[in-house]
């Protein structure tokens, strides 16, 4: 387990993240378009996507450090990471070593392996998961939660056809110098296409609970420090994904409650509601769903929002950090 104690404090965040002439997240099963809320038009990052960042920024940061190792990575053999916690427990069992299958023998020797799991492994600690895939590690449920992010406005994904100079072969440039007219010659050496929204603002919502980082059986020992690069991870993830897919994203704002208490001192949705984006232009700011904002032009850059944070009032118990 870390070195310092799990976290006793209740935490949300709202994180607001922008793309300009990209492709936040594809979605397969629509031809890797950005997904989307067919019934609003409001562009969507699942939770899957922004997780798979904070995980990417961790194993970057911390370069497989004691306790920071990443469990889900490109490539990994997941059941040989839970074999890593059998063979702590069972030293020189060949069956561990070479077996397809595992199981705990008691219950605290199951309690052991998922808390190899925990100690080891960032994601595991933070996020939680399913590890009985065939070498039995367990099952975790993780404090820390990310729901989709929603863009602020709808957003009007583009279709762009993407083109190349060279030829593959001998035979496709002898057919391109043969084609029978300039249409066709160009037909030859279309190479496919991206999907890019032109700007979005993006808001998500995240949760922290400090009973399943502590508990003394079900806690998974999630503590500040692991906190504290979890909101470092939020803040600078997009510094280290950069790709021509994904256009220009950077993490615009992160607005964390912290409550006094494990349990919380004010219901999530209350105190997101504290935190508002309005649209701005020409010195006017207007709510979204204004009416007076119909006629302006769409917004292309972050300054076109304007992020309002109320303080006033704040429920006992609840301390607002900005960063």
């Amino acid at each position: 387990m870390s070195d310092s104690a799990a976290l006793t404090r209740r935490h949300e965040f709202v994180l607001f993240f922008d793309v300009a002439n990209g492709n936040p997240n594809g979605d397969p099963d629509a031809g890797n378009m950005p997904r989307m809320d067919p019934e609003t038009g409001h562009g969507l990052v699942s939770d899957v996507c922004l997780k798979r960042k904070i995980r990417n920024f961790v194993e970057l940061a911390k370069a497989n450090a004691p306790q920071y190792r990443i469990y889900v990575t490109e490539g990994a053999v997941l059941n040989e990471k839970h074999r890593e916690a059998y063979l702590r427990e069972r030293p020189g069992d060949a069956e561990a070593k070479t077996a397809r299958k595992l199981s705990p023998k008691t219950d605290e020797e199951a309690r052991r392996i998922r808390q190899f799991m925990c100690d080891n492994f960032f994601d595991i600690r933070a996020f939680g998961g399913v590890l009985s895939t065939g070498i039995n590690a367990g099952q975790v449920r993780g404090p820390v939660q990310v729901a989709f992010a929603r863009s602020v406005e709808p957003v009007l994904p583009l279709e762009v056809s993407i083109t190349r100079m060279a030829a593959t072969s001998e035979i496709e440039k002898k057919e391109r110098a043969e084609g029978a007219d300039d249409e066709k010659r160009g037909d030859k050496r279309t190479m496919g296409r991206k999907h890019i929204i032109p700007y979005g603002l993006y808001r998500a919502h995240g949760f922290v609970s400090a009973p399943l980082a502590a508990h003394p059986v079900k806690g998974t020992g999630f503590t500040d420090a692991d906190l504290a690069l979890l909101f470092d991870a939020l803040g600078s993830m997009f510094e280290h994904d950069r790709s021509a897919a994904r256009g220009e994203m950077a993490t615009r704002k992160l607005v964390v409650f912290r409550h006094a208490s494990a349990l919380g001192n004010a219901p999530a949705h209350e105190l997101f509601a504290r935190v508002q984006t309005l649209r701005v232009f020409a010195g006017e700011r207007h709510d979204i769903d204004d009416s007076r904002i119909d006629n302006w032009p769409p917004a292309r850059r972050f300054e076109d929002y304007a992020i309002t944070v109320d303080r006033i009032g704040l429920p006992d118990g609840i301390e607002m950090i900005e960063r």
